[in-house]
């Protein structure tokens, strides 16, 4: 959610449970902007928060000229002071990928590594000195694991240039009541997988310029989406079943839209068994 318009809409997806105070959103909203004015950044975001046992995490985001471009993503425990994350890398996520339970608030909080690998390995790991995780890492982590799961944008709102930097589309005025509605009208804001499977046959119909990304019609496992009309129809939000928190809302024939995270960071595993 950009900066400039978070108080408002955060009031918008307040439906979904997550409540931030008038002074959490006053203080967000004024930091944010410091933010991007010291850090230089184009534009910043506010992604959300993840609540742990001992105190939240407030989670921002700064972009810049390339909106599908690394991302610069920084915490807060206080919505005032904010510190800088280290990017995701395939060794953060192997290392915390069988970390269970909730996030306990403390950013230097070490998880035992041995807990992940089972008891009849424990004595092994423990002779060879395995590092102990810290918890910023399972952060850095868990944050990328969510984005790149249901970070999602609607259909036209970003074109792809033909030299490759993806910047938002001027031209775009929203999506109709009727696409709203329908899963294939959203895409994934991640690299693509299931896109470069598609035979040329499949892609003969889609414009390259925006249709450049995965859409959620072919997400695993199906029915994974809550799609709901909110507002007396007006707002269509979208609400990942997969990872409980995470709600996008988009008004339809408007440019406004966003997604948020107010969650325990923590994934639905059992949910391809609760469908």
């Amino acid at each position: 959610m950009d900066a400039e318009s978070l108080p408002y809409a955060l009031d918008l997806v307040a439906g979904g449970g997550g409540r931030l105070s008038s002074e959490k959103k006053a203080a967000l909203r004024a930091s944010l902007l410091l933010l991007r004015r010291d850090y230089r950044f184009e534009l910043v975001r506010f992604w959300g928060r993840i609540q742990g046992i001992r105190g939240p995490y407030y989670i921002a985001e700064g972009l810049g000229a390339d909106r599908a471009g690394p991302r610069s993503r920084l915490y807060s425990l206080n919505c005032v002071e904010w510190s800088l994350l280290p990017p995701a890398t395939e060794e953060m996520i192997t290392q915390t990928a069988g970390l269970k339970g909730r996030f306990q608030g403390d950013p230097s909080y070490e998880y035992d590594s041995t807990e992940k690998k089972g008891e009849e390995n424990e004595r092994i790991y423990e002779e060879e000195g395995v590092p102990m995780i810290k918890e910023e890492i399972r952060l850095v982590a868990t944050i990328d694991q969510i984005d790149k799961a249901v970070g999602i944008i609607p259909r036209s709102a970003f074109v792809k240039t033909p030299l490759g930097p993806v910047h938002e589309n001027r031209n775009f005025e929203g999506l109709s009541l009727t696409e709203a509605k329908k899963l294939n009208s959203y895409f994934h804001f991640t690299e693509p997988v299931n896109l470069k499977n598609r035979t040329l046959l499949q892609k003969a119909d889609l414009d390259p310029s925006i249709d450049f990304l995965d859409s959620l019609e072919h997400d695993i496992p199906k029915g994974s989406w809550s799609i709901q009309l909110e507002r007396g129809g007006s707002m269509v939000v979208l609400r990942s079943l997969l990872w409980p928190g995470l709600t996008f809302y988009h008004i339809p024939m408007t440019k406004q839209h966003g997604y948020i995270y107010l969650g325990t960071g923590e994934k639905n595993i059992d949910l391809p068994f609760m469908l």
